[in-house]
C-alpha cells in the first residue's frame, strides 16, 4: 500500500479521518505506524496529500488530513477488453488501475465462456475492491469506470462507434497486420481479445466500427501480459 485511500466515509471532519479494516491492519502489522508518524493519504475521486496519525488503537485509527495534490494524469483510453477468467479478472483490475486506465469496457465474445459471466467477481463492490488495491499500488484516487457489455454484436453496433469517436481505434490480434504503434499522445480505443483471440467475425465487426487490427509481433501472449506489454508500448 503506496497510498492509504480515504472513503468518504471515512471522515468525521474535514481534516478529520477515522480508519479501520484492512488499511488498520496494515498500519499496525505492515507500516507499523505510530502516533505523530506523517502518511502519505488520497480521498477517493479526489485530492492527495499528507495525513499525521493522530492516535493508533487496536479498533482504529485517528488521521489530521491535508489533502493539496492532484492524483497523477490518466491515459487517453477507452480498453475494451472480452472477459477474462476470474481470477486472472482480479489481477487485471488491479493492474488497470495501476496503469492508469480511466475506462474499462469488459466485453462478451465467442470464445468467452459462459460460466465466466457468472463469477461473484464481477460484483460491483468486489470490481471496486480489486480497483482500489490497484490505485494504492500506483498512488492515485481516481477508480476507473467500468462498463460491462454481454453482447458484443449490438454494442459493437450501436455503441462503441459513439465510444470511439475522435480516437485511434485499435484490435490487438495476433496475425498479418500491422505492428502497434509507439508513444501516441492522441486518445486511443484498444480492443484486447480473449485466451485463443478475437474469432475473423469479431474482428470484422471491429474493423467496422473504426478499429483496425495490429500485433505485437509472433509470439502468443496470456490477456494479463497482453494488458500491460500494450499500455506500455502505445503511451
Amino acid at each position: 500500500m503506496n497510498l492509504l485511500l480515504l472513503e468518504d466515509s471515512d471522515f468525521v471532519a474535514a481534516d478529520r479521518a477515522i480508519v479501520r479494516d484492512r488499511r488498520l491492519v496494515h498500519l499496525h502489522e505492515v507500516h507499523q505506524a505510530q502516533s505523530g508518524d506523517s502518511l502519505r493519504v488520497g480521498r477517493i475521486d479526489g485530492l492527495m496529500g499528507q495525513a499525521r496519525l493522530l492516535r493508533l488503537e487496536a479498533a482504529e485509527a485517528e488521521l489530521q488530513v491535508r489533502l493539496d495534490q492532484p492524483p497523477p494524469a490518466k491515459l487517453p483510453l477507452t480498453l475494451l477488453l472480452a472477459l477474462p477468467r476470474p481470477k486472472m479478472l482480479k489481477r487485471i483490475l488491479q493492474t488497470v488501475a495501476s496503469m492508469g486506465v480511466p475506462r474499462l469496457v469488459l466485453l462478451n465474445s465467442y470464445r468467452v465462456e459462459k460460466s465466466f459471466w457468472q463469477t461473484p467477481f464481477l460484483h460491483p463492490a468486489e470490481i471496486r475492491e480489486q480497483l482500489i488495491l490497484g490505485l494504492e499500488q500506483a498512488r492515485d484516487t481516481q477508480l476507473p469506470e467500468v462498463i460491462i457489455e454481454k453482447r458484443f454484436k449490438p454494442f459493437v453496433e450501436d455503441r462503441l462507434p459513439q465510444l470511439a469517436s475522435g480516437s485511434l481505434g485499435l484490435v490487438a490480434h495476433p496475425g498479418d497486420h500491422g505492428a502497434c504503434p509507439r508513444a501516441l499522445a492522441q486518445p486511443v480505443t484498444l480492443a484486447i481479445g480473449p485466451e485463443g483471440g478475437w474469432i475473423p467475425y469479431e474482428v470484422d465487426k471491429l474493423a467496422e466500427a473504426g478499429l483496425a487490427p495490429v500485433q505485437l509481433g509472433e509470439r502468443i501472449l496470456r490477456v494479463e501480459t497482453a494488458v500491460t506489454a500494450l499500455l506500455a508500448r502505445l503511451f
